[in-house]
């Protein structure tokens, strides 16, 4: 396998208008097997950090195994608006589709599917608190739809954020505006046991450039 480090604003697929895709590159990724690697899971196009890629069928198989069962460890870095009043806690909070028309955006819904997420405030600051979030299950959008629900959107979300609900009351279009923050949700540390017999592979990624000014405000030292 591979693990890499996905920035910000790049999807990973090619979609439907085509442009910048993350896949289109993975081609340079072969070091000497004859296919490129495929992924093993997905990110948002604005989530940043680690992202994991089979180097063959094989591989892809098994580790499409260890995240559909939930035997990857996964750690996200956030930074929210306000934050929540205790310090650690567990949101267990079902999501649906938020419409037909929509059918990627999620919401809350006591019929949907299970949807748990731990969390633990590693800093506060300026109105802001940064996060690490574990998502138990692997639902679209988790993260982004179980912070805005306790009140707490993450900082740049262009869909369940404060200024994208705004938007959407005024009825405005709905496209991001120049100069607001990109998502600040970062996919921090991923933890995979390939091996029974060995240590799971645990890869760490930086924090990115655009989230490094808010997460100083709320205590981060650079590491």
């Amino acid at each position: 396998m591979l693990i890499i480090d996905k920035p910000a604003g790049l999807p990973v697929h090619r979609g439907p208008k085509g442009g910048a895709n993350l896949e289109a590159s993975f081609d340079a990724l072969r070091f000497g097997l004859p296919r490129p690697p495929v992924l093993a899971h997905r990110l948002d196009k604005d989530t940043s950090g680690c992202l994991v890629l089979g180097r063959h069928r094989k591989a892809t198989a098994s580790l499409g195994l260890l995240f559909k069962h939930g035997k990857v460890g996964k750690t996200y870095w956030a930074v929210v608006e306000g934050g929540p009043g205790e310090d650690e806690g567990t949101i267990d909070m079902p999501l649906g589709r938020l419409n037909a028309e929509r059918g990627w955006w999620q919401k809350p819904d006591p019929d949907g599917q299970k949807a748990v997420t731990t969390w633990k405030v590693r800093g506060r600051g300026d109105g802001l608190a940064w996060l690490a979030l574990e998502p138990v299950t692997g639902r679209t959008h988790q993260l982004r739809v179980h912070t805005s629900a306790m009140g707490w959107p993450i900082v740049g979300d262009n869909i369940y954020g404060t200024q994208a609900s705004l938007r959407r009351l005024r009825n405005e279009k709905f496209t991001p505006r120049f100069g607001e923050p990109i998502l600040h949700l970062h996919s921090r540390e991923i933890v995979i046991p390939i091996s029974k017999n060995k240590e799971p592979v645990r890869v760490t990624a930086p924090a990115p450039e655009h989230m490094r000014e808010r997460l100083r405000k709320c205590g981060w030292n650079g590491e």
